[in-house]
C-alpha cells in the first residue's frame, strides 16, 4: 500500500488496524501477503497498482560529472552506482567540483516534478568562501542578483561559521540555473572554495558517506512526490 502511494508505512499500518483495508473481500491484518492477483480495497476503493520504479540517493564527490556519458572521458556519477541499479538517471545536476545530495530514478514523472522551475523545489547548500562577507552583500544575495539579465529569486542565506580566514554559509534556493550558487557569489565579488548540496526540501544526506549510494525509503519517495 505504501509503495502504491496510499500513505506512509506507519499510516498504512494504522489503516489496517482500524479495519479500513480488505484483502480479497476479507478484513486485512498486519503481515498479510499480497500478490499481483489479489484485490486490496481501502474504504471500499481499490488500491491502484503503480509501476515499479527505482530511487537512489548519492553523496556525490567532486571530480565526477552528472551525465551518463562524457565526451571528455571524465568520470561520471554513473560509475558510482551499484550493480543492479537498472536504467536510472541523475535528477538534475551538480557541477564537476560540487559535492553532495544527488538523486537517481527511472521515474520520469518524479524527475520532472523535482526539476521543473514552476515547482520551485528548495535546495540547500553548504558554502565556504575565503574571508568574510558584508551584510550588504548578504542582503543582495537574499533579495536577488542579476544573472544573464534576469534577477534570481529571493533566497535564504545564513552565516553559520566565520573567522578572518573563511566564512561558511547555508544557502537555500528554489531555482536551478546553471552553476547558480557559484555565480550568485561571483556577482558580489566572492569565489566559492567549497560547495555541497545538503538538502532537497527537508530531506538530507544523513550519515551517507561521500561517494556512497543507498536506496530511498518508501517514506522518502512519498515525501518527494508531495513536495
Amino acid at each position: 500500500m505504501a509503495e502504491c502511494g496510499v500513505a506512509s508505512r506507519r499510516g498504512c499500518d494504522k489503516l489496517i488496524e482500524e479495519g479500513k483495508v480488505t484483502l480479497n473481500g476479507k478484513r486485512a491484518v498486519l503481515g498479510d501477503d499480497v500478490s499481483e492477483q489479489d484485490e486490496v480495497l481501502v474504504d471500499g476503493r481499490q488500491v491502484a497498482r503503480k509501476a515499479v520504479h527505482s530511487y537512489y540517493m548519492m553523496n556525490k564527490p567532486k571530480g565526477y560529472v552528472c551525465t551518463v556519458r562524457d565526451d571528455k572521458d571524465r568520470k561520471t556519477v554513473m560509475d558510482l552506482l551499484p550493480e543492479g541499479a537498472g536504467r536510472v538517471y541523475p535528477v538534475g545536476r551538480l557541477d564537476y567540483d560540487t559535492e553532495g545530495l544527488l538523486l537517481f530514478t527511472d521515474d520520469g514523472d518524479l524527475a520532472f516534478r523535482l526539476t521543473h522551475p514552476k515547482n520551485e523545489i528548495p535546495k540547500t547548500y553548504l558554502v565556504r568562501i575565503e574571508g568574510s562577507i558584508s551584510d550588504k552583500d548578504l542582503n543582495r544575495l537574499r533579495s536577488g542578483v542579476e544573472l544573464d539579465g534576469k534577477l534570481t529569486h529571493k533566497s535564504k542565506v545564513k552565516v553559520i561559521e566565520t573567522d578572518k580566514k573563511y566564512t561558511k554559509l547555508h544557502v537555500t534556493i528554489n531555482e536551478g540555473r546553471n552553476r547558480q550558487v557559484r555565480r550568485m557569489f561571483e556577482s558580489v565579488g566572492k569565489e566559492i572554495e567549497f560547495l555541497k548540496r545538503i538538502r532537497i526540501g527537508d530531506m538530507g544526506l544523513g550519515s551517507l558517506e561521500r561517494g556512497k549510494v543507498r536506496k530511498l525509503t518508501v517514506d522518502e519517495v512519498l515525501y518527494l512526490t508531495n513536495l
